[in-house]
């Protein structure tokens, strides 16, 4: 009778290659699908009721660009031929011809569309406007 000795059981092997490659393939499908969101270019200041001071009490040049429900706009008052932002462009220019402008007020009709006001602040910000406010009323209690 032949015995042979007893062979101890293998230990368990984990491959820790395969592991690594699911790993590296998941890392890649995140990085590959995630969506990075772009912060907005053009900073918007609100007026403060209290705190702010007006324009004519910082030495700059006021402008104020309003804009109609029906997408017309005015210049400090003066209504302008059409809505085109080279219209806009030059009577802001006409206004004040010597660039020292640094903010303005946007004054827009509650019902006006949503395209109109953000050419105003477009026209605004290629002129470099650096603050842009946009006027507002208070809300009633309800």
């Amino acid at each position: 009778m032949k015995l042979q000795p007893r062979r101890l059981p293998e230990e368990p092997n984990v491959n820790l290659i395969s592991l690594v490659d699911v790993v590296l393939l998941l890392v890649i499908f995140f990085v590959l699908t995630t969506s990075f969101v772009r912060q907005s270019q053009l900073a918007v200041h609100l007026p403060e009721a209290a705190d702010a001071p007006a324009a004519a009490e910082t030495g700059a040049p006021a402008l104020e660009i309003m804009v109609t429900s029906r997408g017309g706009f005015f210049v400090n008052g003066r209504a302008l031929v059409d809505n085109r932002a080279e219209t806009l462009t030059a009577a802001i220019r006409r206004v004040h011809p010597d660039g020292e402008l640094r903010e303005v007020t946007i004054s827009a009709d509650a019902r006006a569309a949503h395209q109109d006001v953000v050419t105003a602040m477009d026209v605004a910000g290629r002129l470099g406007i650096t603050e842009i406010r946009i006027a507002t009323i208070r809300a009633k209690d309800r």
